[in-house]
């Protein structure tokens, strides 16, 4: 083998289950002095540090930090941008790192402790963590919504996710009842996996019928226990190192995972540009790479996780690649974002790290996927215990073009995807519509009068002709 061939060789998580809980760079050190314990390398000799963003806090200088708290000094260091992709592509520049030559090691980690944020609001008290950054640098996404998004509302993925949701039930004849009990279908068996994973944030077993029926919308016609849970105290972190490195450590065989291949992809930012709003035409490419780069195919892969912040992530995926989302194999290894736990960007660095442990015990390949934004970016990986294949970089395999957004309009349109918003009492507040215009392009357009959107949620409203009245703002809709 070649000695520059990276290599996993130490993982670790962190579940916190008691508020209020340790503040992200505690948890930063803890699962870092964990996963380089189980990789045989001191802290200190680390080459590279890289972190996840972590929505929870702010620090003036993330990775100095933690570098500072390790006693390391790592000539290379990166603290990535807001998105599910972000734990993926800092592995994927690491391994390239070391397969150059540039770096014999690498530790990747992330920690949210937004579960302990929401205790001290709960208690009207303040957070006082350490090292606040000062001023408070802007959010840190890769670009802001578009206006015309920001003006109906529409940047939270409860709303996003849940427009192409009911776009993709429509286009595919699924009655409203008949597209909730698929999903709960879909989706228990991602609970009984959660409920064997110790460090899974909800462990309890869920019955498709409790799924389908059971808690309160929250984005219609998504229910609570069908999405992300964000507000959890989690960390988690990888090791990477050169085959050279783990060798002189003397790192068993069967302790090394290897990343036969990985892609990125992109569909359009914005979710009302999409060409099919239902759909996703990067992820097929960005799979088909990724495998290529593999040497593999999908019949070879023993164990998957696919990101699972909504049920479109997994149905566009399973539509993507020709998976039943019935596979005797899966769909998650943890439990997925709604019961594991979806701590903002880091995801995939639990699902990375679990199925690390998998593939030692049980030897073979795996497939990890994470999405960032509104199912605007994907990541795709593949990995083994048999080294091989090409490993593959961050540039985009594929990247959608755009449909045109009209920001405001006055006249005939037809509903191409909508959600209902609710608030926290479970009230349905307000309809977001994505429309498709008689000449070509997309707008946006609310619902606000209750009879409407007690028939949006009654019956199917993709397809049906409304008219759009502008008020120089926003634009409402009517029927």
């Amino acid at each position: 083998m070649d000695p520059r061939t990276p290599c996993l060789i130490g993982t670790a998580q962190r579940t916190v289950r008691e508020q209020p809980g340790p503040e992200p760079l505690d948890l930063w050190e803890h699962v870092a002095r964990e996963a380089a314990r189980e990789a045989r390398l001191p802290v200190e000799r680390l080459d590279s540090i890289q972190l996840v963003y972590t929505d929870s806090w702010q620090y003036d200088s993330p990775v100095g930090r933690l570098a500072d708290r390790l006693g390391a000094a790592p000539r290379h260091r990166a603290y990535s941008r807001v998105s599910g992709t972000a734990p993926q592509l800092l592995i994927g520049e690491a391994a390239g790192r070391i397969a150059a030559g540039e770096l014999d090691s690498a530790l990747i980690a992330g920690a949210e402790a937004l579960a302990t944020r929401r205790a001290y609001r709960q208690a009207g008290e303040h957070v006082a963590w350490s090292h606040p950054a000062d001023p408070k640098p802007p959010y840190g996404w890769d670009r802001p919504p578009h206006p015309a998004e920001l003006a109906h509302d529409l940047f939270l993925p409860l709303h996003t996710y849940a427009i192409m949701e009911t776009a993709r039930r429509a286009s595919l004849g699924m009655s409203i009842n008949e597209e909730m009990v698929d999903r709960g279908r879909m989706m228990a068996p991602m609970t009984e996996v959660a409920a064997a994973n110790p460090h899974a944030w909800r462990r309890t077993p869920r019955t498709p019928e409790e799924l389908a029926t059971g808690h309160r919308f929250i984005g219609w016609p998504y229910t609570r226990d069908t999405v992300a849970v964000g507000e959890v105290d989690q960390a988690a972190a990888v090791v990477l190192v050169s085959a050279g490195l783990a060798d002189r450590l003397g790192v068993p065989d069967d302790q090394r995972v290897y990343l036969r291949g990985w892609a990125y992809g992109e569909d359009t930012w914005e979710v009302a540009a999409r060409p099919a709003l239902g759909a996703s035409q990067a992820i097929g490419r960005t799979a088909e790479a990724a495998f290529a780069r593999a040497g593999l195919g999908l019949d070879d892969i023993h164990a998957l996780d696919l990101y699972s912040c909504f049920a479109i992530a997994l149905r566009q995926a399973c539509d993507a690649i020709k998976l039943d989302p019935l596979d005797r194999r899966g769909l998650t290894v943890t439990g997925g974002l709604p019961y594991a736990g979806g701590p903002s960007s880091d995801y995939v660095l639990h699902s990375t790290a679990t199925m690390a442990g998998l593939l030692r015990a049980q030897q073979g390949h795996g497939l990890v996927t994470g999405v960032g934004m509104h199912l605007t970016k994907h990541t795709y990986a593949i990995w083994s215990t048999d080294p091989g294949g090409t490993l593959g970089d961050a540039t985009p395999v594929f990247t959608a073009d755009p449909v045109e957004i009209v920001a405001l309009y006055d006249g005939p349109a037809t509903v191409a995807g909508y959600t209902v918003a609710h608030g926290r009492d479970g009230v349905a507040e307000k309809g977001i519509l994505v429309v498709d215009l008689p000449g070509g392009g997309r707008a946006h357009a609310h619902v606000l009068e209750e009879e409407l959107l007690a028939d949006a949620m009654s019956r199917e409203l993709v397809g049906r002709r409304v008219r759009l009245v502008s008020d120089g703002k926003v634009n409402v809709a009517r029927w």
